[in-house]
């Protein structure tokens, strides 16, 4: 990001913090930020896409900040709990912020279709990070599937003033098992189904 990106991304987000999203408007962003309304415009013409541009900076964050070399004896579960709470602990510094945009997001439908994409994107990159496939239909279902789940421990980590983050903790890995326990006869026809492909003599 450049340097006017940041400055501008900074204002935006102590300004909805302060004020709620709906308040902001991108004058605003542009006169605390120290920028020109052209200039603010060129970078970023709505808060559409200042949001998505945060979403990237904390994607880039928890992308970072994984190990450079996978862990065999980790299960899928174990990576993507890591992940998920880099993320919430990326996201803690803008925890007003973050409230703002989705008490913004549950009062207005457009705004939750027009950012849709936008989380959808966020959630493949946690699934890349935690090493799981994210692309084609199956990686579609789990996108999805990681975006209701990150809904409901969302409203957790909103209210969550504990040091450790421990109530979000419990929330995810709850939800993270209740997830793994739906997806346990999927993934069995799925093997088995490749099983009997790889069995079946070539004509």
């Amino acid at each position: 990001m450049s340097a006017d990106t940041d400055k501008a991304l900074d204002a935006f987000l102590r300004l909805i913090a302060e004020r709620g999203f709906e308040a902001v408007s991108l004058r605003d962003v542009a006169e605390v930020s120290g920028l020109g309304i052209a200039e603010l415009y060129r970078l970023h013409p709505d808060k559409v896409s200042l949001v998505a541009a945060f979403l990237a900076r904390i994607d880039a964050e928890v992308l970072a900040g994984g190990p450079s070399q996978r862990d065999p004896e980790e299960t899928a579960r174990d990576r993507l709990f890591d992940v998920m709470m880099r993320r919430y602990d990326a996201l803690r510094p803008h925890q007003e912020a973050v409230r703002a945009v989705r008490r913004a997001v549950a009062r207005d439908p457009i705004l939750a279709l027009t950012l849709g994409p936008f989380f959808r994107r966020s959630m493949a990159a946690m699934l890349a990070a935690a090493a799981l496939p994210s692309e084609g239909l199956s990686g579609l279902v789990r996108q999805h599937g990681l975006l209701a789940i990150d809904f409901y421990v969302s409203r957790v980590f909103d209210h969550d003033d504990t040091l450790d983050l421990s109530k979000t903790m419990a929330a995810l890995d709850n939800r993270l098992k209740t997830a793994e326990r739906w997806a346990q006869p999927f993934e069995r026809y799925r093997n088995l189904s490749a099983r009997r492909h790889s069995d079946t003599p070539a004509a």
